[in-house]
């Protein structure tokens, strides 16, 4: 096993991994977070595979990936689309190289659990990572992490499904979810490569928008009307290709509404 790369290496790195074919939509180089930035804490890497965790009310069984366990092995291999080990269930709303890895800060947990009187851990959320030090606010979509001989790029927040719901049995937890901003975000992965589950996970480079996780969760779910605010996110190259159709819908909404609303009166 190759040892993990520095943050020196890692940048170093990237330009010739975009000759090698992986894409790296922005200069990371040119926006490289200084080598005394704070690591990704990696509290815990989980997995798990499709399982039932419980019925609807037709009685159909519910199948889902979102239960994950905790890693023993000492490294996994990282592919663009999944970690050793992990799967999702349904493909056409989970999964795929924009939702390869999700990460859930452990400090939300703490949150949790003093509000709802849980017992929440990590895996509670589905998350490949609990980490630490870093949350919603402090992290960017489109900055870059290193981890082992992997590259990840923060691809949106995420949005949850009733599936959170029956594996914690707290109905009510997706509304919370969403009106807390605690969503933890996805990472795709620009270079596969094999990790250490005990880290480092080192934050590489910043993307230059500076357009927040949780900034980009509430464009979508607080149904603002700022254009200039929407358009910065909808037409921002890293974001999730759904999350971007997502806003350039809200966006020609936006322009629509303003073009067709009565002038005042002098």
């Amino acid at each position: 096993m190759s040892r993990p790369q520095t943050h020196d290496e890692v940048i170093r790195m990237a330009p010739s991994a975009i000759r090698a074919g992986h894409t790296i939509p922005m200069d990371v180089a040119s926006h490289a977070v200084p080598s005394a930035a704070p690591q990704v804490g990696l509290v815990s890497v989980n997995v798990g595979l499709p399982r039932g965790i419980g019925r609807l009310r037709s009685g159909e069984e519910i199948v889902s990936g979102i239960v994950k366990e905790p890693v023993r092995s000492a490294t996994l291999f990282l592919d663009t689309l999944n970690l050793e080990g992990d799967r999702q269930a349904d493909l056409s709303v989970h999964g795929g190289p924009d939702k390869a890895v999700y990460a859930y800060p452990s400090e939300h947990l703490v949150r949790w659990n003093e509000e709802l009187g849980t017992d929440f851990g990590p895996g509670t959320f589905g998350e490949n990572l609990t980490t630490s030090g870093w949350v919603e606010d402090a992290v960017h979509i489109g900055d870059t992490w290193a981890w082992g001989d992997a590259l990840l790029q923060v691809s949106q927040p995420r949005s949850p499904c009733y599936k959170l719901a029956a594996v914690t049995q707290r109905p009510d937890l997706p509304r919370r979810f969403v009106q807390s901003g605690r969503t933890g975000w996805y990472l795709r992965v620009l270079r596969p490569g094999r990790v250490p589950v005990s880290g480092p996970i080192l934050p590489v480079a910043r993307h230059p928008a500076g357009i927040s996780v949780l900034a980009a969760h509430r464009l979508l779910f607080s149904e603002s009307d700022d254009p200039a605010e929407l358009a910065a996110a909808a037409y921002l190259e890293p974001l999730a290709a759904s999350w971007q159709a997502e806003l350039r819908h809200r966006v020609a909404h936006t322009e629509s509404r303003a073009r067709h609303q009565p002038l005042d009166p002098d």
